[in-house]
């Protein structure tokens, strides 16, 4: 374990000892289509320092809208935190060839307004990737992204003026969480996905931030698992970021 991460073990753990009675399990299907019932592990907050929600972070958690969760499902364990560290991160040949095919997009950094649209394309996103009741564009921004805890942002990508992919990102002094990325459909062979994280690499670069928080790998889905090609990169599991090259 680095120092870094031993102090963030040593200070989330008197957190936690406070906190603990507070967070509650809920129970539901899988959101990724797992044959198994998913238990969010999760608790409501107000506004956070950024430094609390680094810790949060670095222990695993993740954010949905004012909540912050980790997963406790009985019986599986396949969502593993991961991160990349900005410092050692190196492309491979193909995000290389990835990032020169989307030389032509333009990306811009923005508050985080669910305007006209930017819900169409969330929309359009949802209905042809995951067309399942009640998926919403509204739905995700007010229960999912919007959030009164920590300083969130999008990056919006465009080709020639049309708006092709969105990155909802929350942003803090030496780390910055990836919470999703929706685009367009009909642009998939761009591989936007992988584009997406090279340009948050890039915000990273910029902004002297060390790490960058992917969310969950998840090895059987493959919207999920592509995020394991970024080398070397980082798995939370069982209490330690272990690296993997």
């Amino acid at each position: 374990m680095s120092l870094y991460d031993q102090q963030c073990a040593d200070e989330f753990s008197t957190i936690k000892s406070r906190i603990d009675s507070y967070f509650m399990d809920l129970s539901t299907s899988c959101p990724y289509g797992l044959p198994f019932v998913a238990t969010f592990h999760q608790a409501m907050f107000c506004p956070l320092d950024q430094h609390v929600m680094e810790l949060f972070l670095a222990a695993g958690y993740r954010r949905n809208g004012n909540c912050l969760y980790s997963m406790r499902c009985l019986g599986c364990s396949a969502c593993i935190p991961i991160r990349l560290h900005r410092r050692t991160f190196q492309p491979n040949r193909s995000q290389r060839r990835i990032r020169k095919k989307n030389a032509d997009i333009t990306v811009s950094l923005d508050s985080l307004l669910p305007d006209e649209e930017n819900l169409e394309l969330c929309q359009k996103f949802l209905q042809r990737r995951y067309p399942q009741k009640n998926n919403t564009a509204r739905g995700y921004y007010d229960n999912f992204f919007l959030n009164g805890i920590v300083d969130s942002f999008r990056l919006q990508y465009r080709l020639e003026g049309k708006l092709v992919g969105v990155s909802i990102i929350d942003i803090g002094d030496n780390w910055l969480n990836a919470v999703y990325f929706y685009f367009d459909p009909d642009e998939g062979r761009r591989s936007l996905g992988t584009f997406n994280i090279l340009t948050l690499l890039d915000l990273c670069q910029e902004r002297g931030i060390d790490y960058l928080y992917l969310g969950y790998y998840i090895q059987s889905v493959a919207a999920m698992c592509y995020k394991s090609s970024f080398k070397p990169h980082y798995l939370y599991l069982d209490g330690v970021w272990r690296c993997r090259e």
